[in-house]
């Protein structure tokens, strides 16, 4: 063989896009055409939407998703990852509508059509960016399988589910309190309202009777919506107004009156007692007015400004305009008793911003009650799975207080809603085709303007990606994929859209395909900087996936993130976290660097002999493939991330490679060529190990390595195999590990200089033959002249005695340093070490200071003074030896 000349320097650009480029012209990231035995691994991406570039939540995702992707696909099984994008409604509208503002335009001086159009330029603008940010990270999907909630396929799906649901009387039509925002002009759901602390007023006001015996006090924070009041309201059993019920108080600034009544709703310990109700724009309200029959008065107009149920005044106000009108007018009128400084929860739309409004409108409603309940037993039964399992309450929660869905968005960007309303008979019709007369009267018909919500397309997401366009067609033709790759495996997901996306899904695979969508539900947290913020552009704290790989490479970016993902926390980081990833990169391109310039003139041998630290270094490597593959197989990125990090770093590279020079060094070329042999035996497994990690660089190294043949991406991943052995070959070595280790120790405690060595003495009875038949290794790495072996258990003149589990060694210090200044350094050290303790302890006695600390601190203090006692009796050992 020839050595193989690796870059000196580790330099992902030089092979990143080449390697991807190599993935993608062997197939590698679709399944086999054949099916395999045994069940398939599937994952759909969390479709992105087709808004921007991606931020580092989107990083982690498809991180964590390519991790065991590449992991499954590498233990045979027919791996599938599908990928896609969202067409985002709101979101991408408001894109457009910002961009026609600029041009001093607006969507409605356009047809629906033309506007439609323009949106769609921006969704292929944006998903090209997007699909490059995928490839760029590594991202092993299979591109001939991508699909959009927009394109045809989806579409057909999405309106045969709207059809069904209707058929099965799970989707209606109503005049209903829904959750407005005036910045989008549109419905949202009620998971779609982000809810804030925000610094308000309350305002208390009087009502007076009409009889003018009197007022009652009355407090909101919202004073320009009581022209929208039909009720004031008391608890039934509450004394102190039994006797108000069934008067009637005025209504300031109206000209009309209104009753007191009675509603169990009603908290007598909050506040006054009384309340307000407001059915048109309070959710709670609406519930009292339909219990009590009360009128409905709408006072605000779909833009936000006051209609003509208000004063005339007052009509076409904005809400902000409006409620100084009404405060200063109650104030002239000597109707505002007071006004305080509050700060309440107020709720705000999930994608501009704007406060949204409970507003009386006719909307479309899934009834969720009935696909709750299949979604709850399905969990109840075992059927999916939550890691970690403590999300497993929060969906239950949400499930079993669920209410009904508004799917219908005054939008034009989206899946058009498939009714038809009869312009003289004025009956709708629901159908999966579109309807040109009216099946009642013949007249001509309407399409509803609205489209459906964003998550309507995406809650069928893991079958209609798959094939599925109807409950009808896939009874008739059972297209391939949805056979094969239904129910998918695994779904990955942050925690922020649990309620979105990941419960819906599940409704939404159980009513259409008798199955839950996915088995597995793993749900990681955040990113967060490293105080915790989130990450925006408001706070300037936000980090580019594409600009970090740019500068550490996209290996270096997917291992940080892995090995910093720990179930059930968020991930706090900053652009100096990436040097972790970084430095491992590095130090798999030095080692196999190392290996393959030794490469000159060897010859390979088959079938090669065994020394013990090669038999070592096999159960080393077992042990990292089960505990790697333990991790993956329960998604515990930063477990398996660490134990690849541990074998790679100090099995591999501190102890075997740097042991394997012995054999290197070798005057016997028979010896170098077993040695060599094995050397890229234990790498090629290795880098099999580390690849669903590091994809890029392992498969760069792997494919110049003489002994490998095939792609690393479908190379099989290494199967542990443990022998009788293993646990005494793993006892063995830990001992010559530890006497390693405290020869180097006190080396460093005497600051011996590397040059000098010094002599040892081992007694051991039980690991005495073990360590003489391999102290060439021990000599090696601990610098040591001479080893030998004595059953003399006093320490020897000019020697330091060293104690570890089954030995007692006797290093000879004095050959190497001056042995009287050594022992004064220590007495100098003993001396401030002792002072230390002192001081910890008398802090450690102070009950003010355990009382008032935070207990990390106290923990920290103690943990402090064990270390220092720990190293005074370690000194004072040595000085004891130095006679």
């Amino acid at each position: 063989m020839h050595k193989i000349e690796l870059e000196k320097a580790y330099n992902p650009k030089s092979f990143e896009d080449r390697i991807y480029a190599q993935w993608l012209e062997s197939g590698a990231f679709s399944p086999p055409v054949s099916e395999k035995g045994g069940h398939p691994y599937v994952i759909v991406i969390p479709p992105p939407n087709v808004t921007g570039v991606l931020h580092m939540g989107h990083g982690l995702n498809q991180t964590l998703q390519d991790v065991v992707i590449r992991f499954h696909r590498m233990r045979g099984e027919s791996t599938l990852w599908v990928p896609g994008t969202d067409h985002a409604g709101i979101a991408t509208q408001n894109i457009v509508e910002k961009r026609l503002k600029a041009q001093g335009k607006n969507r409605r001086d356009m047809s629906r059509e033309e506007f439609i159009e323009e949106t769609w330029k921006v969704k292929a603008e944006h998903h090209a960016v997007i699909s490059k940010q995928i490839a760029v990270m590594g991202g092993s999907v299979d591109w001939t399988r991508e699909r959009f909630t927009l394109d045809q396929g989806l579409s057909r799906a999405v309106r045969d589910v709207f059809v069904s649901l209707y058929e099965r009387n799970l989707l209606y039509k109503g005049n209903y309190l829904v959750n407005w925002c005036i910045g989008c002009g549109t419905a949202l759901a009620d998971d779609e309202v982000e809810h804030e602390d925000t610094p308000g007023k309350m305002y208390h006001i009087r009502y007076p009777y009409v009889d003018n015996s009197g007022f009652v006090e009355l407090a909101t924070t919202r004073p320009e919506t009581l022209f929208g009041d039909t009720a004031v309201a008391v608890h039934p059993d509450d004394g102190r107004y039994k006797r108000l019920v069934g008067k009637t108080v005025h209504l300031p600034l109206a000209d009309r009156d209104i009753p007191v009544i009675a509603d169990v709703y009603i908290d007598p310990n909050f506040g006054t007692g009384l309340m307000k109700i407001t059915p048109a724009h309070d959710v709670n309200d609406w519930e009292v007015g339909k219990r009590h029959n009360l009128q409905v008065i709408n006072v605000l107009s779909a833009d936000g400004r006051l209609n003509a149920e208000v004063p005339a005044k007052y009509r076409g106000m904005t809400i902000a305009l409006a409620r100084d009108a009404v405060v200063q007018d109650l104030k002239a009128q000597g109707l505002l008793i007071r006004e305080e400084d509050i700060t309440h929860s107020v709720g705000h739309c999930y994608r501009c911003g704007t406060v949204i409004e409970p507003f009386l409108s006719e909307q479309w409603f899934v009834r969720m009650k009935p696909l709750a309940e299949k979604a709850l037993s399905a969990w109840e039964r075992g059927e999916i799975v939550f890691y970690p399992k403590r999300w497993e309450n929060t969906y239950a929660h949400w499930l079993a207080n669920i209410r009904d869905w508004c799917v219908s968005r005054q939008l034009w960007w989206g899946h058009r809603i498939p009714a038809w309303i009869c312009v003289s008979c004025g009956e709708t019709t629901v159908s999966r085709v579109d309807v040109k007369k009216c099946p009642y009267c013949g007249s001509s018909v309407s399409q509803d303007p609205d489209v459906l919500d964003t998550w309507f397309s995406s809650w069928l997401w893991p079958f209609s990606t798959l094939g599925w366009e109807g409950v009808e067609q896939a009874e008739r033709e059972n297209p391939v994929d949805l056979r094969r790759f239904y129910p998918t495996t695994a779904l990955i997901t942050a925690y922020d859209i649990i309620f979105f996306w990941v419960s819906r899904m599940i409704m939404a695979g159980l009513e259409f395909t008798g199955k839950v969508p996915f088995r597995d539900i793993y749900i990681h947290g955040l990113v967060r900087d490293k105080q915790g913020r989130k990450m925006s552009k408001s706070l300037g704290n936000g980090l580019d996936p594409l600009e970090l790989v740019d500068e550490f490479g996209a290996d270096a970016v997917k291992f940080t993130l892995a090995y910093l993902c720990a179930q059930g926390q968020d991930i706090l980081i900053d652009k100096d976290s990436f040097k972790l990833g970084s430095k491992f990169a590095n130090k798999v391109w030095n080692a196999s660097r190392f290996i393959l310039m030794n490469l000159e003139g060897r010859n390979m041998v088959e079938n090669p002999s065994l020394r013990m630290i090669d038999r070592w270094i096999y159960v080393r490597l077992n042990a990292a493939a089960k505990a790697i593959t333990d991790a993956f197989l329960s998604y515990r990125y930063n477990d398996a991330a660490s134990a690849a990090d541990t074998f790679f770093w100090n099995d591999f590279c501190d102890w075997y490679v740097e042991a394997a020079k012995l054999s290197l060094r070798s005057e016997d070329e028979a010896e170098k060529d077993r040695a060599v042999s094995v050397l890229l035996d234990v790498l090629a497994q290795a880098l099999r190990l580390l690849h669903p990690l590091i994809p890029f660089v392992t498969e760069e190294i792997y494919g110049k390595l003489p002994n490998t043949k095939e792609l690393l991406i479908t190379a099989p991943y290494p199967s542990p195999i443990f022998n009788e052995e293993d646990a005494e070959i793993e006892k063995n070595f830990l001992t010559l590990q530890d006497l390693t280790r405290q020869i180097r120790t006190l080396r460093s405690e005497c600051t011996v200089l590397p040059e000098k060595k010094a002599r040892v003495t081992v007694n051991s009875s039980e690991f005495g033959k073990f360590l003489s038949e391999n102290s060439a290794i021990v000599k090696l790495l601990a610098n040591v002249s001479e080893l030998s072996f004595s059953a003399d258990e006093d320490c020897p003149q000019g020697a330091i005695g060293l104690v570890g589990n089954g030995f007692e060694a006797f290093v000879f210090i004095a050959d190497a340093v001056d042995l009287l200044f050594l022992k004064q350094k220590f007495m100098k050290e003993l001396e401030k070490d002792k002072k230390f303790i002192d001081n910890l302890e008398n802090k450690l006695a102070n009950e003010n200071f355990l009382r008032n600390a935070p207990s990390d601190l106290v923990e920290n203090e103690r943990m402090k003074l064990k270390d220092a006692r720990a190293r005074v009796e370690k000194l004072s050992a040595y000085v004891r030896d130095m006679g």
